[in-house]
């Protein structure tokens, strides 16, 4: 008897909190890892505040300044996230005909289904956009706060994957490894094709000889980045964060930090199928199992930029805060 080599997605999880609940059906695992991510965010920005992170010769940041700049960051990250996805990821054409459709929560049948669609990239954008804008606003030294929200981001990061594992959305590639997930909504294929036959067998899978479709094993590529641009990159940026030596430099950690983690994690998830990859060496390539390391998703290319922005940024800020301390001398 063949061993299965795979995880069964659990039945008991769903999108909603209370499934067929009338009202608290609304309620979204989702939505409660995003105040999860934005309250944990928010510890310990106000942890590292009290160390002073955040204080300059001539002024102490209060817990006031920590929410007004939280709280301006995650609106603006939002509505970038929101847009970003509809207008980059989106194929139909949908938002760019109709997009005060971008913020709407409701399908064609008028049922909730919340914001479905948020880009990682997008809520990069909009929120350094927030974070620059308040900083202007109040005055304050600009990478000083940044270099303070970097360190409290990825560990809220962490929140938002665990969230699209709950929702069973953005599963990796398949795979006959031994956690590999099988996710209910993940494309099946035919048993009519030699290799996925073999490929279950390989995985010690019990096909029905009824069978025309099967559902393979996946990479939980949630977790992944759950854990290496989550965990990870914040204990980095977090043990660092009492050794930097000038404003900007864990700002350029965590940009290029987070893209050279994703851009590595991306090989083991599936990109959206009607984009299918950005830059291919195979163009005839499956998005379901890579077969060059040439072939680059949308999230590929968009981390690549974020590798040479992140250097860009530590060198820029290295040079600057160099010059101001010969001008001091």
């Amino acid at each position: 008897m063949t061993l299965p080599l795979f995880i069964q997605y659990p039945s008991w999880i769903h999108p909603e909190i209370f499934p067929g609940v009338p009202v608290l059906g609304l309620l979204r695992w989702y939505g409660l890892m995003y105040i999860f991510a934005f309250g944990t965010a928010f510890f310990i920005l106000k942890k590292i505040s009290k160390e002073g992170m955040l204080n300059t010769k001539t002024y102490t940041a209060t817990e006031d300044d920590l929410f007004s700049f939280i709280t301006t960051g995650i609106i603006f990250l939002l509505i970038g996230a929101r847009v970003f996805s509809a207008l980059v990821y989106d194929t139909s054409g949908l938002y760019r005909q109709k997009p005060w459709l971008i913020f709407w929560p409701f399908d064609s049948r008028g049922r909730f289904t919340g914001l479905s669609g948020m880009s990682y990239h997008g809520g990069f954008i909009g929120g350094l956009i927030g974070m620059i804008f308040w900083c202007w606003k109040r005055k304050q030294p600009l990478f000083k706060w940044v270099d303070a929200m970097v360190t409290a981001i990825p560990l809220g990061y962490t929140f938002g994957r665990i969230g699209n594992f709950m929702n069973g959305e953005l599963y990796g590639r398949i795979t006959t490894k031994p956690w590999g997930v099988v996710f209910p909504d993940a494309e099946r294929f035919s048993l009519s094709l030699g290799w996925v036959r073999e490929f279950a067998q390989k995985a010690g899978m019990t096909v029905s000889e009824n069978a025309a479709l099967i559902n393979l094993p996946r990479h939980p590529s949630q977790l992944y980045e759950a854990f290496f641009e989550g965990i990870l990159l914040w204990l980095i940026i977090y043990l660092l964060r009492n050794h930097k030596k000038w404003d900007g430099m864990l700002s350029g950690i965590y940009m290029s930090g987070y893209g050279l983690f994703r851009f590595f994690i991306e090989y083991f998830r599936e990109p959206d199928a009607d984009i299918g990859y950005r830059i291919a060496k195979d163009s005839g390539a499956p998005i379901y199992t890579n077969t060059s390391l040439l072939n680059f998703s949308t999230g590929q290319v968009l981390c690549f930029i974020m590798i040479v922005g992140g250097i860009i940024l530590l060198a820029g800020t290295w040079f600057y805060e160099k010059r101001i301390k010969v001008h001091k001398r």
